[in-house]
């Protein structure tokens, strides 16, 4: 069996959440599945860590014609059963509904699967696609202004006129409309869903009346390998040493963006540390600046702890399990999760846990985190001071965080993906 994969967003060099998933994911049904054949569908050639999946590339040539044999990616592989096929696309938007699509119509897959959201408009009728969550939909104010793809003013403009013209007004070219159309195209024409929560199934079940039974619960998988307690201060202080981190911290990490909900997370800890001034510890935020980074940068300016927090930029993955090992607490205050992919990492490396009590947070970490409001700045801050000061709690956070990692692994991920797959 051909099964073809979108590797688009597992190929990005900057991850979030929904791309180091698909990044995991594919790289674990290389080593579980030598029985069947994979094609991944990229825009360019891989790297970051897929590369070596189809290693000794011997042979790229460029082409702009996406159905042409020209565009394969010719390989030596470890994996005689993983082959890349590269889809050029002349447009900075719309990969998967251009590219994508007409691949799909020439040299259709016997399954196709869809590791992020969306799926192409032509398609096999073998399809599974993952809904992480329907966030678009709870906090609407969110998304409605992000560009799709950041793309410039004038690809905007057009964009959004063509899109206006052929929808006849129903939507515009943003970040929540594309949510829109793609998540109610997908439910309607994927064969099957895979989600990864409970809380998701419930939210997607709630708004779009979609059958449970054609909603799978996968859960994400940590790199169990790369996340795990370090003892070694010395190789700790040398990465921390890197980012200019010195002394007791607390941190997040994610990208930089509102519904993030970092503005509170800052204002909270500035709270925190007017009211408890004996602690001093600074406040990291690790990860890519994104949508309204600038309101966040305007609260650090608006209550003058320029000093007190540290801004990493993005990290590679390398380096991530030392921040955890060296921090105090790892602190989540987002709005809405569909999972939290860092919420794993923290208890693989007996890291404590402060998180918010909504959306599929509770679900994920269960009694091994502290969880607060995260509408509430006030209780926030109590929080963060109570996670730093008790150290019986952090203690006790810890040995419950162990116990609850053992429930998730990338190759269960992939183990019950493979069955979805395979049961079509």
């Amino acid at each position: 069996m051909l099964i073809g994969i979108d590797a688009s967003r597992a190929n990005k060099q900057y991850k979030g959440g929904v791309e180091w998933y698909s990044y995991h994911l594919i790289r674990e049904l290389a080593k579980i599945d030598a029985n069947n054949q994979y094609v991944l569908y990229t825009d360019k050639p891989l790297t970051n860590g897929l590369a070596d999946l189809t290693s000794n590339q011997t042979e790229f040539q460029k082409t702009e014609i996406c159905i042409d044999k020209k565009n394969w990616q010719k390989i030596k592989s470890p994996y005689n059963n993983f082959r890349c096929k590269i889809i050029k696309h002349f447009l900075p938007f719309f990969w998967t509904q251009i590219a994508l699509s007409l691949e799909m119509l020439f040299h259709p897959p016997d399954i196709l699967f869809i590791p992020a959201h969306t799926l192409p408009i032509i398609h096999p009728r073998k399809s599974v696609v993952t809904l992480h969550d329907i966030g678009f939909i709870r906090k609407h104010r969110l998304y409605s202004r992000e560009r799709i793809n950041s793309v410039s003013k004038f690809w905007h403009s057009l964009l959004n006129l063509l899109t206006k013209i052929v929808t006849l007004g129903k939507y515009e070219a943003n970040i929540y409309d594309y949510y829109k159309w793609s998540t109610k195209f997908t439910l309607k024409h994927a064969q099957k869903i895979i989600t990864v929560s409970r809380f998701s199934q419930s939210e997607i079940i709630k708004f779009y009346s979609t059958k449970p039974k054609d909603i799978k619960v996968i859960y994400h998988g940590y790199d169990n390998k790369l996340y795990q307690k370090i003892n070694n201060l010395e190789e700790i202080n040398k990465v921390l040493n890197q980012y200019g981190i010195e002394g007791p911290y607390i941190f997040y990490i994610g990208r930089l963006e509102k519904k993030k909900n970092i503005s509170t997370l800052i204002e909270a800890y500035a709270i925190m540390r007017e009211q408890y001034p004996k602690i001093k510890h600074k406040l990291v935020l690790v990860g890519c600046a994104s949508y309204s980074f600038d309101e966040i940068k305007n609260v650090i300016q608006e209550f003058n702890i320029d000093n007190e927090i540290i801004l990493t930029g993005w990290m590679p993955e390398k380096d991530i399990p030392f921040i955890y090992n060296g921090a105090t607490a790892l602190i989540f205050p987002s709005y809405y999760e569909g999972f939290g992919i860092p919420l794993l990492q923290a208890m693989a490396c007996g890291t404590p846990i402060a998180a918010s009590n909504v959306a599929s947070i509770p679900e994920v970490v269960q009694d091994s985190a502290l969880l607060f409001n995260p509408f509430d700045k006030n209780k926030m801050a109590k929080a963060i001071a109570k996670i730093i000061i008790d150290n019986n709690l952090r203690q006790d956070l810890i040995k419950k965080g162990y116990f609850r990692i053992n429930h998730f692994s990338h190759k269960k991920n992939a183990q019950e993906t493979l069955a979805v797959l395979e049961s079509l």
